[in-house]
């Protein structure tokens, strides 16, 4: 073997573990049988298809995957999971990226994915539901995008979709269960 083989396969060892370890999922079960990409409802708008993604995770290849759009662009909707034959939790393994980006300093590809997400936990956080209308003005005011989609919205309201008012139900529980989330994050 030589030295050049042996250098991408100590990098890809030690990337592989600290994903494992951060998010508790061993990549290095991935075969590469592309389950994962054919079932991905997003996978035509990835740089990355979830294949791809997990095979640069195993070669080490930290640049190529926190440069990628692919995490970004995940639904989270677990058909990637649900298809993986070594039941390897891809969905999660897309999250675990996206906190080692975050962790480490390093921008997101799509940075209104990560805008969306910290507005649906503040909306969670203020109303103990999502109250769709406020979701959607506070991420308009944190991208600067005002008339983006602003037909689809009225058709929405007209149908019914957003509620004008906020409902409070469940606030406190929710509350205390996101005070839990962030104490345990800073252990």
């Amino acid at each position: 073997m030589n030295e050049a083989a042996i250098n991408i396969h100590e990098d890809s060892v030690r990337f592989t573990d600290v994903v494992s370890a951060v998010g508790g999922v061993d990549v290095s079960y991935c075969y590469q049988c592309g389950k994962c990409a054919t079932g991905c409802p997003v996978a035509h708008e990835m740089d990355l298809v979830p294949t791809q993604l997990m095979h640069a995770i195993q070669l080490g290849l930290t640049d190529v995957v926190y440069k990628s759009k692919t995490m970004w662009l995940c639904a989270s909707c677990l058909t990637c999971t649900t298809r993986c034959p070594q039941e390897i939790d891809i969905a999660e393994t897309m999250n675990t990226i996206k906190i080692m980006m975050l962790r480490n300093g390093k921008k997101p590809q799509i940075p209104d994915v990560l805008k969306s997400n910290k507005c649906f936990v503040q909306n969670l956080n203020w109303f103990g539901r999502l109250y769709e209308l406020g979701m959607v003005g506070m991420l308009k005011l944190r991208t600067g995008k005002f008339t983006e989609d602003m037909a689809m919205g009225i058709k929405m309201l007209k149908k019914d979709k957003f509620h004008l008012i906020p409902g409070f139900e469940g606030a406190g529980a929710v509350h205390k269960i996101l005070k839990r989330v962030k104490k345990q994050e800073k252990s």
